[in-house]
């Protein structure tokens, strides 16, 4: 990472652009920064209310895809919706810079790219294919990277569920 912003910092120099000057609009930009969150600051209660409220719904969304099974574009889109709305949901509780620096944290960095990229691919299927097929074969992709990226929360849980897989599937006796 040191390399990486000694190479940043060369390539201004090499722009013309003054370090200092950025270093100054960088102070500025915090401040500002600063100042938008202290003005948008939640309470506890209305955290736990914008948690409980995303929540249910993404929830409900989930549960009532299961309604529409049976219409594979239907079910994706209300599936991938009540996802995204349980996962928005976290980030009233724990802030969404947060959200998303927990969710880049290198051990969870490879599940969060996939349960993101299936989620668009989901979506992608649904409403521009059309292929039920493959909404359902993105759903079930979808569903199995949502699996992975919870385990990552839970230490150690990753590694079980790979040992169970690999005794359940195990072929020499």
């Amino acid at each position: 990472m040191e390399k990486m912003n000694q190479t940043w910092e060369k390539m201004k120099i090499m722009a013309g652009i003054d370090v200092e000057e950025d270093e100054e609009a960088a102070a500025e930009e915090e401040s500002f920064m600063d100042e938008f969150n202290r003005q948008c600051t939640l309470s506890t209660k209305q955290r736990f209310y914008g948690f409980a409220i995303c929540f249910v719904a993404g929830l409900t969304c989930t549960l009532l895809s299961m309604l529409v099974f049976f219409h594979p574009i239907k079910f994706g889109i209300t599936f991938t919706f009540g996802n995204l709305l349980s996962l928005g949901s976290t980030a009233f509780l724990i802030g969404p810079k947060r959200q998303v620096t927990m969710m880049l944290d290198p051990v969870r960095i490879y599940a969060t790219a996939i349960y993101l990229a299936s989620i668009v691919v989901a979506l992608f299927c649904a409403l521009y294919v059309h292929s039920k097929l493959l909404t359902l074969l993105a759903i079930m992709l979808e569903f199995g990277a949502l699996v992975w990226y919870s385990m990552s929360y839970i230490p150690f849980a990753r590694t079980m569920i790979s040992k169970v897989m690999v005794s359940c599937f195990d072929t020499e006796f």
